[in-house]
């Protein structure tokens, strides 16, 4: 596993990477969600999804969109398990550890924590409307 801000500097670098931005339904998704329930939702998407040795359907188990984690999790390349071993440096063919699950969120969450441009508190993200 990379350093987040060593991986954060290597995906700025990546034209495909660097170009996921939330949509408005995301902005306003966030806007209404506790951080507790955003940081739920996206440890139970790497659990199913990512945490398997042989995920199901590895590389197209994550949508494009329909959820921010799901949009942070191509940015972030914590997609798929090909994307996470390429650009994280985390094995295909084990499950992960829990501490890689925890890595894996806390980059999901930096990423829209910067992308939103948020004030996080101890109770909610904050999103502006006219962003």
């Amino acid at each position: 596993m990379l350093r987040p801000d060593a991986i954060f500097q290597r995906l700025s670098r990546s034209p495909f990477r660097s170009g996921f931005r939330l949509s408005p339904a995301d902005r306003d998704y966030i806007q209404t969600k506790t951080v507790a329930t955003i940081e739920k939702h996206a440890r139970d998407f790497v659990k199913a999804r990512l945490a398997p040795a042989r995920p199901q359907k590895d590389g197209r188990q994550t949508p494009w969109k329909g959820h921010p984690v799901f949009v942070a999790q191509h940015a972030t390349a914590t997609c798929c398990r090909r994307c996470l071993a390429r650009w994280h440096r985390i094995p295909q063919g084990a499950a992960l550890t829990p501490g890689q699950q925890e890595y894996v969120v806390d980059i999901i969450l930096t990423w829209l924590t910067k992308e939103a441009n948020v004030a996080v508190n101890d109770l909610v993200i904050y999103c502006p409307k006219g962003r």
